[in-house]
C-alpha cells in the first residue's frame, strides 16, 4: 500500500487545524453565550451542534485528504467546493441554533419556562415595551410574566394557549422585571431538601455543596430536559440553574 504524500498529509493537517479553530469559536458562541450550561442539555442544542461538527471537523478534512495531490490542476476548485460545503453547513447549523437559542427564562404562576427566540412572534414584540420589544443575542435573561389581573384575563390566557396561540411565557408584552414577582416566587418555591425525592441524594448533596446559599428551588420547564432553578429566598436572588430533576 502506497504511503500518502507529505503534501496530502500537510493539506489534511492544515484543514484539521482550521476546522478545529472554527469549531472552537462556534462552540464558544453556542455553549457559553446562547446556551450556557446546563441549558444546552435542557433544550437539546448539543445534537444539532454535533451534526454540524461531523461535517466541519471530520468530513471536510477527510475530503481534503482524498482530493489533495500536488500539481493537480483542479485542486483549487476541489478545495473551494469543500470549503463552501463546510461553510454552508456551519451557517445552516448556527442559524438553526440561533432560532432555538433561549432568550428568556420566564417565571409564570409557579415555575420558570425556557423561552426560545422562535417562540416569540413579531406581533408580540410589537406590542411589548422596552426592553422586551427586541430579542437579545447574549445570555438568556430572567423575567416574570405579569399575573393575570382577574379571572377573565386568566381564562383568556388559558384559551389562547390551548388554541395554539402561545403560552403566556412566550408573550413578551406580558413581561415584567423579576424583582416584582419575588413574593410569588418565594411562595411557590420548594425547599431544596425535596430534591432528593426526584434525584439521587448523593447527587443533590454534591450540587448543593457548590451553592450553599441556595435554600429553595423552582422547577424549570424545558423542551428536552426539565431542570431546577436554585434560589436564595431571603436575599431574593437567582443562584443557579442546575441539572437536577424538579419532579418525577
Amino acid at each position: 500500500m502506497q504511503k500518502p504524500s507529505k503534501f496530502r498529509v500537510h493539506a489534511f493537517l492544515w484543514h484539521v487545524v482550521f476546522s478545529l479553530c472554527i469549531a472552537a469559536l462556534s462552540s464558544t458562541l453556542v455553549f457559553w453565550i446562547w446556551h450556557p450550561a446546563p441549558l444546552a442539555k435542557a433544550v437539546g442544542a448539543g445534537d444539532i451542534f454535533l451534526m454540524m461538527l461531523a461535517i466541519d471537523v471530520i468530513l471536510g478534512p477527510i475530503l481534503t485528504f482524498a482530493v489533495a495531490k500536488e500539481g493537480k490542476k483542479s485542486l483549487k476548485f476541489d478545495l473551494s467546493v469543500i470549503v463552501f460545503v463546510q461553510l454552508a453547513a456551519l451557517i445552516y447549523g448556527l442559524h438553526s441554533l440561533s432560532l432555538n437559542r433561549p432568550v428568556y427564562i420566564a417565571f409564570d404562576v409557579w415555575r420558570f419556562e425556557v423561552v426560545h427566540a422562535n417562540d416569540i412572534t413579531p406581533d408580540s414584540l410589537q406590542q411589548a415595551q422596552s426592553p422586551y420589544n427586541t430579542l437579545g443575542w447574549g445570555k438568556p435573561q430572567f423575567v416574570a410574566v405579569r399575573p393575570a389581573a382577574n379571572t377573565e384575563e386568566k381564562n383568556a390566557r388559558l384559551f389562547d394557549e390551548l388554541g395554539g396561540k402561545g403560552a403566556p411565557s412566550t408573550k413578551v408584552q406580558l413581561y415584567q422585571e423579576l424583582d416584582k414577582s419575588w413574593d410569588i416566587i418565594n411562595q411557590e418555591a420548594f425547599a431544596v431538601s425535596q430534591l432528593t425525592q426526584f434525584n439521587p441524594a448523593e447527587t443533590v448533596d454534591t450540587v448543593l455543596k457548590s451553592y450553599p446559599n441556595a435554600d429553595k428551588f423552582v422547577p424549570l420547564k424545558a423542551a428536552r430536559e426539565d431542570m431546577t432553578v436554585l434560589i436564595n429566598s431571603k436575599d431574593k436572588q437567582i443562584v443557579k440553574i442546575v441539572d437536577l430533576r424538579p419532579w418525577k
